[in-house]
């Protein structure tokens, strides 16, 4: 049986002019619930419709440096299992990651680079934190 490695999108990251303004527009015309981040998107899992689960869409300012070394205009963030085990395989593939990675209460983080130098954001989620926090606040 194959492992999973990406188990889904877990964020859209994109550059622009004015962050605050972009979500405002995004907001009043589309109908995100947008916060300091961005907005939160709720999901079910195909695998364990019971559980929640989320996607972040955030835009950034045009001169973030978050998506360094890459100088593309977007970074996309998978949803990952174990997050350990595949950094380990990645590293043995010969794939560049670019920094250690790191834990907070929502999950762990490290970022790679694909072969034409996108950044990619992987992530191991812990959604109860974002289902607790958020209940009534995701965009649907």
């Amino acid at each position: 049986m194959t492992k999973k490695k990406v188990t889904g999108i877990g964020g859209i990251f994109f550059k622009c002019e004015n962050p605050e303004e972009i979500k405002s527009w995004y907001s009043e015309n589309l109908g995100l619930n947008t916060d300091q981040y961005g907005a939160l998107f709720e999901f079910r899992k195909a695998d364990k419709p019971d559980e929640e689960a989320y996607l972040q869409w955030s835009p950034f300012s045009a001169n973030t440096k978050y998506f360094e070394p890459s100088q593309k205009q977007f970074m996309i963030n998978y949803r990952v299992e174990n997050l350990e085990e595949l950094v380990e395989e990645l590293k043995a593939s010969g794939v560049t990651v670019v920094d250690e990675i790191e834990t907070f209460e929502y999950g762990k983080f490290v970022h790679i680079l694909d072969p034409e130098n996108n950044k990619i954001e992987l992530w191991e989620p812990v959604d109860k934190v974002f289902t607790e926090q958020y209940e009534g606040k995701s965009t649907k």
